[in-house]
């Protein structure tokens, strides 16, 4: 997702961290999902927005001097953000298509065909990296491949 964080504080009474995300505004993420888990017998000590992390991320230190690590997607994955988890979907999906297609007798251009695409958007669709494909799309090419795709709602 790429969502740079703004700021972070810790909030103890909630044992939980909470942190501004740009163009997204405020989460917290609670201590116990955390690795390491801080603890009132080990507390964090400090807590900063990491450069290193390309500031997509939030390094903290426990007193016993273990450090761990938030990055965005985990925060955006826990408040089950709509777009975050579109994008989960998206890349379940994609990865299914590309085991099909390895596994599948058609070849690129008889897929294609199928398709009504050409090799190279199909190639494109195939791409996990690529996030402008929707899941429409990748649906019809799972048809392509007789997959049946079943979505429940919990």
């Amino acid at each position: 997702m790429n969502v740079k964080i703004q700021s972070v504080a810790l909030n103890n009474h909630r044992r939980a961290f909470e942190i501004a995300l740009a163009g997204r505004g405020k989460f917290s993420f609670p201590y116990g999902k955390a690795d390491p888990e801080p603890t009132p017998e080990d507390p964090v000590d400090q807590v900063f927005v990491d450069p290193e992390l390309g500031g997509e991320g939030v390094t903290y230190r426990l007193e016993s001097g273990r450090e761990g690590s938030v990055l965005s997607d985990h925060v955006l994955e826990y408040h089950r953000d709509p777009s975050t988890m579109r994008d989960l979907m998206l890349h379940q999906l994609t990865v299914e298509a590309v085991r099909r297609v390895e596994e599948s007798p058609l070849g690129i251009r008889e897929i294609s065909r199928r398709l009504s695409t050409s090799p190279t958007q199909l190639y494109r669709l195939l791409d996990p990296a690529n996030h402008g494909k929707t899941v429409d799309r990748m649906l019809e090419l799972l048809q392509v491949l007789d997959a049946e795709v079943e979505v429940r709602v919990k």
